[in-house]
């Protein structure tokens, strides 16, 4: 069951939380009557979906003989739970489709009570999970945005609409910043990969682009979060108070200049990858604090 356990990556699974717990702020601040019920319907279909794309992510690059190649970081890499024991790759690759049947089931109880808006964010996030390892990475633009689209818009937006039956202009500006910087989480990671991805035919934007302009994208897109908030606190939709959501821009300038510095021998200097971890947590939850407090 170890193996099992470190092929969930429960340590990662915090950020589906804070994505929730952003939605939800955004609700309240509607005046809205939050169902409990129904928020921990989220919460479960959420973990679940996370959990479904960690697994199958595992039992892909097992499969693929990506584990046994790539150099491991406490951020990138894989868990190396399979190569260490492969008996449970069929137990992991299981478990990868019962919590995507979970989240399945809590999406169709949603379409049921809210309406067809449910279904179209439950298949554009389903067909992300079931197409991400093998297919997605093999486009950089997609690969680039496919994770931000996930954590960052369905989810956010997607916990926003559960909760009201509407769609505010807050919880959209809201989404884009986890979109932004769960991009930049998965795109930084990507750097010590680039040999090993490239081996099994992967195309992500390190490889067809370099850590160079890769590392440009990241500070750009590390800018678009942080203007994203300062703009919703000019028109109204954050309070002053979301200010605190830009503190971590400090973490998000070590790692960039951890990336143009280092390029694909990052992993090497995991301190500015656990830097963007620190930022993909810290911002969305911050902003989350604020607008509930405000």
């Amino acid at each position: 069951m170890h193996t099992l356990f470190q092929s969930i990556r429960p340590s990662f699974l915090i950020l589906t939380p804070i994505c929730v717990f952003l939605g939800t702020s955004t609700a309240l601040a509607t005046q809205a009557s939050v169902d409990p019920v129904a928020l921990a319907l989220i919460v479960i279909g959420a973990v679940c979906a996370h959990i479904s794309v960690n697994t199958l992510n595992e039992y892909a690059d097992f499969k693929s003989g990506l584990d046994l190649i790539t150099i491991k970081t406490p951020f990138s890499g894989g868990s190396g739970a399979l190569p260490a024991n492969p008996a449970m790759a069929n137990m992991v690759l299981a478990t990868g489709l019962v919590t995507l049947s979970i989240t399945a089931a809590v999406g169709l109880y949603f379409v049921n009570t809210h309406g067809l808006p449910v279904l179209a964010i439950g298949i554009i996030g389903t067909a992300i999970i079931l197409t991400y390892t093998r297919w997605i990475n093999r486009w950089a633009l997609l690969c680039l945005i496919a994770p931000g689209l996930g954590f960052g818009i369905l989810m956010v937006v997607g916990t926003h609409y559960v909760l009201t039956q509407e769609i505010s202009m807050a919880a959209w500006l809201a989404a884009l910043v986890p979109f932004f910087l769960v991009n930049n989480l998965l795109l930084l990671n990507q750097f010590p990969d680039i040999d090993a991805d490239r081996s099994i035919g992967r195309r992500h934007l390190p490889i067809t682009s370099g850590p160079r302009i890769s590392s440009y994208v990241y500070g750009a897109l590390s800018i678009s979060a942080y203007l994203v908030i300062l703009l919703g606190i000019y028109y109204g939709h954050f309070p002053l108070l979301s200010l605190i959501a830009t503190v971590p821009v400090l973490l998000s300038l070590f790692s960039l200049r951890g990336a143009l510095r280092h390029g694909d021998k990052i992993g090497a200097h995991q301190q500015y990858l656990g830097a963007n971890v620190a930022v993909t947590l810290l911002v969305p939850a911050l902003l989350g604090i604020s607008i509930i407090i405000a």
